[in-house]
């Protein structure tokens, strides 16, 4: 028979083709099996070359942690109330300031407050608190 017949052609009829008994080059036991099988046990030698951060955690996060991605300071209050409405009027009605609609998560402590606001945010500071209660504001979780 020519060599240059593919394996494939030369072998339709040989009940194995090429490949002993039967049950030899079947299904996901020629690989040792299928998907991870056996890293632990026949191919702990693959694991340990190619595999080595297959086992294990990769670090710990406290499950107390939490990370507060947009804040501000007591002392940025004045300028977002002169985006939010154009002017600072500073009149007898204290003006409102959502905190949380803006997108931040927590109000700091840092810096001076000149008007006197009612504000609405998840959290703040002590700090925070003391100050604009200092100037006659209003501070409300939410």
């Amino acid at each position: 028979m020519p060599s240059r017949i593919r394996k494939i052609r030369r072998q339709r009829g040989s009940r194995s083709m090429g490949w002993g008994q039967v049950g030899q080059h079947r299904k996901t036991g020629m690989k040792g099996g299928s998907g991870i099988t056996g890293r632990l046990k026949h191919k702990w030698s693959w694991t340990v070359k190619y595999g080595k951060d297959h086992y294990g955690t990769k670090g710990f996060t406290p499950p107390t942690s939490i990370s507060i991605k947009k804040w501000t300071n007591v002392g940025k209050l004045d300028e977002i109330f002169r985006q939010l409405s154009g002017k600072i009027t500073h009149s007898k009605q204290k003006a409102e300031i959502n905190l949380d609609k803006l997108g931040y998560e927590k109000l700091l402590g840092n810096g001076i407050v000149k008007g006197a606001y009612i504000i609405n945010v998840n959290s703040f500071t002590k700090s925070a608190k003391e100050k604009i209660e200092k100037t006659g504001g209003e501070i409300t979780e939410g």
